[in-house]
């Protein structure tokens, strides 16, 4: 890629809220070799407040994401904005001829997803789903150790995303029109694409989906950020799919904004091999038989190995992610996240979600 207009990756942003806030631009700011140089938000103050916190002196403010494309110096566009906005404004800003970085999930149903596959494939633009989760540390080992062969042939894994009262009550997280979902498409979809990822199996055949609307209406409810609105909780609560690949094996994936557990986990896999298992219990736990006997070998995720090293200089998952993708822009390499991999979990949950409402099996 030419870099328009100086040796830096020019950003611009377009969505200046939560999570452009908590991930993209705090990340992006670490980065010696990026500047964000324009923001767009439908809100202009927020888009103001963006550019005063991570923007060059002179970046542009816009609340029309279609006049932040027509700058022909900006050369990669960060997505955060709501899901239903996520397939057409990609589209135009690969059309536009910038790499697209896409906040998950990709869409909010696989036509739009494919959409933005056609896109990235006409324009020969790179685009990615920002599925942080591959970039802790506990998944890039089992990730390692699945290549290394250790676990053997993978056939059965769980997929988990579970808080027990944890929904969150602002922007449009309870929209069902605006999302496409709750918490299945919200957090289920980490799980599930790094199951996916760990397994390397992108072939699904059919699913059986369930999603519930049980704890919606209840108030003095103990959330985590304050009682939701019943009125406007209009998303399922939890939904749970079991997944079957076209070779055989086998996902059960299991999301909740809000459950009444105590086993609550998220965006984490449980994977059982030929050769051995693992889960993401206290880092990464590998069940396997060594001479005749029974074992468990533990990771210890906070020492730091060369590949991840955590210390004074270490990154977090989030700048880890930023970090790769402008790599893979500025060296030509492939990002860590495909679009076509994003694009089999957006399948993958849509197919959950027709499951439910049908009462039937969602054929692939």
């Amino acid at each position: 890629m030419a870099i328009a207009t100086s040796d830096k990756v020019r950003v611009g942003i377009i969505g200046c809220g939560g999570i452009a806030n908590q991930k993209h631009m705090p990340s992006l700011k670490k980065l010696p070799n990026v500047e964000m140089v324009a923001f767009c938000d439908i809100v202009r103050a927020r888009a103001e407040r963006a550019k005063d916190t991570f923007g060059t002196s002179d970046a542009a403010v816009y609340e029309d994401y279609r006049k932040l494309l027509e700058d022909k110096t900006i050369d990669v566009v960060h997505v955060c904005t709501p899901n239903r906005s996520h397939s057409f404004i990609t589209v135009d800003a690969l059309n536009a001829g910038k790499h697209v970085m896409c906040e998950k999930p990709m869409a909010i149903n696989s036509v739009e997803a494919k959409k933005m596959l056609d896109a990235a494939a006409l324009s020969g633009k790179m685009l990615t789903i920002g599925y942080q989760t591959r970039q802790r540390n506990d998944s890039i080992f089992m990730k390692q150790e699945a290549e290394a062969g250790t676990f053997g042939d993978i056939y059965y894994a769980k997929a988990t995303a579970i808080r027990r009262r944890a929904v969150p009550t602002w922007g449009v997280f309870l929209n069902e029109y605006e999302q496409g979902g709750g918490p299945l498409i919200d957090i289920g979809t980490h799980a599930l694409d790094l199951t996916l990822w760990i397994m390397d199996n992108y072939k699904p055949k059919y699913c059986l989906g369930t999603t519930f609307h049980k704890l919606n209406d209840q108030t003095q409810t103990g959330n985590a950020w304050g009682d939701w609105d019943p009125d406007k909780f209009t998303v399922e609560d939890s939904a749970f799919g079991f997944v079957v690949m076209e070779n055989g094996a086998t996902i059960n994936l299991e999301s909740a904004w809000a459950l009444n557990t105590l086993d609550v986990r998220e965006a984490v896999t449980s994977i059982c091999g030929t050769k051995a298992g693992a889960d993401m219990v206290d880092g990464v736990r590998i069940n396997h038989i060594k001479n005749g006997r029974q074992c468990v070998t533990t990771a210890n995720m906070k020492a730091g190995g060369v590949a991840f090293y955590e210390g004074s200089g270490g990154d977090d998952m989030s700048t880890r992610e930023a970090r790769q993708w402008i790599n893979a822009i500025v060296n030509h390499k492939q990002p860590t996240v495909l679009p076509e991999q994003a694009y089999t979990v957006t399948r993958i949950l849509e197919g959950i979600y027709e499951s439910a409402r049908t009462g039937t099996v969602y054929n692939f």
